[in-house]
């Protein structure tokens, strides 16, 4: 009896050890896989590199007064339309003491001069009438005369501009009127009536009543990495989305390239300029932030995979293409252009073939 117990317990030893052999073996064996399955289709490849900037006018004036003073009246504010030669501002002159006294005593000179000079033109004009003196000496008088008379309607010219900032016979043309030098749209009044502003010099750039500019012509100016700028070159396409317009894009021409960099943020990077192309009807502020794509290469309605379907054989690209239930076959392909999602196939696939998505498997 003890035999066939032993024989039992011996035999119940080996199933279970018999039984965890098969379990570990189950449990390391592959499970079977399908696989789903997609298809090549046509679609525009575009690869690109991205700058950041801003839209702005191609041309900014600043207007600035031909004197210094205090604005007296202003005529526009931000938003105006302007033509070539309307009035900004008028500024009101406030004298120089130093200049203004110089200028009275010329004055008074020359009224000195003028009187002193007509006494001796009437004395010697009668003496000339009654044939006393030559014509020569006569000459000399009137001409003395007429100086004296051109010396203090200078004087008097003198003192008008330096206490108003322009001689009255000027009239409209006067140094206190500040005027558009372009047509355009005022952006920006940053000085008001009462405040002091100061006239362009060799010295001092003066003070800004104004920018004006034409908003019908606008560029894009952003900026790119140092370490994309060497695959760009003018005349590249690009792509402008602005943040404020939503659901919109730009077309834009490369034009300019900074040839030095400036380091920001602890990179370098190289300043670009891109003619924008404008839609009637559609306004566009000056400032509007954008991003621009720098179209590098382009292909249109071309045969296109996603680029994680490719398979490699050393350097060589293949995909495996259904021919049955569970079976594959090994296509070799040439490929194009890539935007690094999806890739070109000039060769190798059609638009019908069932192409394994290999990195996505599916046990049973």
């Amino acid at each position: 009896m003890k035999k066939v117990i032993r024989f039992l317990l011996v035999l119940v030893v080996l199933a279970i050890v018999a039984y965890t052999f098969y379990f570990l073996y189950q449990k390391s064996a592959a499970p079977d896989l399908t696989y789903n399955t997609t298809t090549a289709n046509y679609q525009t490849i575009i690869k690109k590199t991205v700058a950041t900037g801003s839209i702005i006018p191609r041309k900014e004036i600043e207007i600035k007064p031909q004197v210094s003073g205090i604005i007296d009246v202003l005529y526009v504010e931000a938003g105006d339309q302007v033509k070539k030669g309307d009035l900004i501002a008028r500024i009101k002159v406030i004298p120089d003491m130093a200049q203004l006294n110089s200028a009275e005593n010329r004055v008074n000179r020359a009224k000195i001069s003028l009187n002193a000079a007509k006494l001796n033109f009437d004395r010697n004009k009668e003496l000339y009438d009654k044939g006393i003196i030559a014509d020569a000496t006569f000459q000399d008088f009137d001409i003395a005369y007429k100086n004296a008379e051109e010396e203090l309607d200078a004087a008097e010219s003198n003192l008008e501009i330096i206490k108003e900032g322009a001689a009255k016979k000027s009239g409209a043309t006067a140094n206190t009127l500040v005027r558009s030098t372009a047509d355009g749209t005022v952006l920006d009044v940053p000085v008001e009536e009462g405040n002091s502003v100061i006239e362009a010099n060799t010295f001092n750039d003066g003070t800004s009543i104004a920018t004006v500019a034409n908003l019908g012509e606008m560029i894009f100016e952003g900026k790119v990495d140092e370490s994309e700028v060497g695959k760009i070159s003018t005349g590249m396409e690009l792509i402008l989305n602005i943040g404020a317009i939503q659901d919109e894009q730009f077309d834009a021409s490369l034009e300019y390239i900074s040839p030095k960099g400036v380091a920001e943020n602890g990179a370098i990077q190289f300043e670009i300029k891109a003619d924008m192309t404008l839609r009637e009807g559609l306004f566009i502020r000056a400032g509007y932030s954008a991003n621009a794509d720098i179209v590098l290469a382009r292909a249109d309605s071309v045969l296109c995979i996603k680029e994680s379907l490719l398979q490699f054989d050393g350097n060589e690209p293949f995909v495996e293409v259904k021919t049955g239930e569970d079976e594959y076959e090994k296509r070799a392909l040439v490929t194009g252009l890539s935007d690094g999602l999806v890739i070109e196939i000039k060769e190798g696939i059609s638009e019908t073939d069932e192409i394994k998505v290999w990195n996505n498997p599916i046990a049973n």
